[in-house]
């Protein structure tokens, strides 16, 4: 039997099944303020029948945006515009909805992705001088990062704390704190990026440092019934005589995390140097996510090229994870969970207004909102 349309709960969250809408940036918004575009790309994906939809990275100051167009979440401004999305998918579906807050650090200040996507340096249109652990480059050419100094830590912890009092008083029901993909947080884990000689930097415990305090200070700022997660890149890709970001220190991190009260950990990889080496596969993240589940007890979400109903059910079923992330599946299709149930037998929440668009034969596929 399908164990995908499972019910599961991540300490005060209940989600109806297993499937995840993860983070995917738009960068569509107005001074960080989401617009009618966030309407209806949420408003859509919110009736696709998954568990949980997590809105894309929302950055926690101006600064941490990867383009000038990113969602943000540091202005009151930018909590009102949230506020009319989030109140726009609440009035027509019950899924659980979270927000993933970030720093893009020194991947920060970037064109479109659709227009290239390239490094914008500061004094240009568009771009701003970024911020890092150390003074070192994404990629040859780019414009030196200022190093955090003490009053920059305070700042950016400061930021995120701030962000998720913001996102507790939108009414989320959960938040997703960004450790991955080489973004500011990640920068601090990885010794690649952070060459720093203080107290956080050279060994795992001094680079773990400020991951942990933000998760921490989010904590504290956030309601005993919001669950905190966090998205981390299990591994670096990088040859092993680089001695970046892996699996081991991973481990470590999410213990630590785990000993904070994490609710879960979404395992992804990669994005912190242009030397990676990803081992493209269907699935190919998913024995990571196993690695951290199976090392540490905590739920874990899988994600990357999980694109089929049964191999999406086999990660499940086969205890590599507790939840499957697709992000390109489902803006390919924003109705997979239909076909999924459809396809594994299993029933899944549709609007009441498209119950008559079942297909003839599966006419016990959907079942409206708040009915078990």
């Amino acid at each position: 039997m399908s164990t995908l349309f499972d019910p599961l709960t991540l300490g005060p969250l209940t989600l109806e099944n297993r499937i995840v809408v993860p983070p995917m940036c738009q960068y569509s918004a107005t001074g960080g303020q989401a617009n009618d575009w966030h309407l209806v790309h949420l408003g859509g994906l919110a009736l696709s029948g998954a568990g949980l939809l997590l809105i894309e990275a929302t950055s926690v100051e101006p600064e941490g945006g990867i383009t000038a167009s990113d969602l943000g979440l540091w202005s009151d401004g930018c909590e009102t515009a949230l506020a009319r999305v989030l109140g726009f998918i609440r009035a027509h579906s019950p899924i659980r909805v979270g927000v993933q807050l970030a720093h893009a650090g020194r991947k920060a200040s970037c064109d479109l992705p659709w227009k290239g996507g390239a490094s914008i340096p500061s004094g240009k249109p568009g771009g701003w001088r970024t911020s890092a652990p150390s003074p070192v480059v994404f990629s040859s050419g780019d414009e030196p990062p200022l190093e955090l100094d003490q009053a920059g830590l305070a700042r950016v912890r400061q930021a995120f704390s701030s962000a998720a009092a913001r996102a507790a008083r939108l009414g989320v029901d959960c938040v997703e704190l960004h450790c991955a993909h080489g973004y500011l947080l990640h920068e601090f884990l990885s010794p690649l990026s952070n060459q720093r000689t203080d107290d956080y930097g050279g060994s795992l415990e001094n680079r773990m440092r400020l991951p942990l305090e933000v998760f921490q200070a989010m904590r504290a700022a956030l309601p005993a019934n919001i669950p905190l997660g966090v998205r981390i890149s299990a591994t670096d890709w990088v040859p092993k005589e680089m001695n970046g970001w892996d699996e081991e220190q991973s481990v470590a991190f999410s213990r630590a995390l785990g000993g904070l009260g994490v609710a879960y950990i979404h395992v992804s990889s990669g994005g912190l140097s242009p030397l990676q080496k990803i081992p493209l596969g269907p699935g190919y993240q998913a024995p990571l996510a196993r690695r951290i589940k199976d090392d540490t007890g905590l739920p874990v979400i899988a994600v990357g090229l999980i694109t089929e109903p049964r191999q999406a059910d086999e990660i499940i079923q086969s205890g590599q994870a507790d939840l499957v992330a697709l992000g390109r599946a489902m803006l390919y299709n924003p109705r997979w969970p239909w076909h999924a149930a459809a396809e594994l037998g299993a029933q899944v929440a549709a609007p009441p207004q498209y119950l008559r668009c079942q297909p003839h034969g599966l006419k016990q596929l959907f079942r409206e909102p708040g009915q078990g």
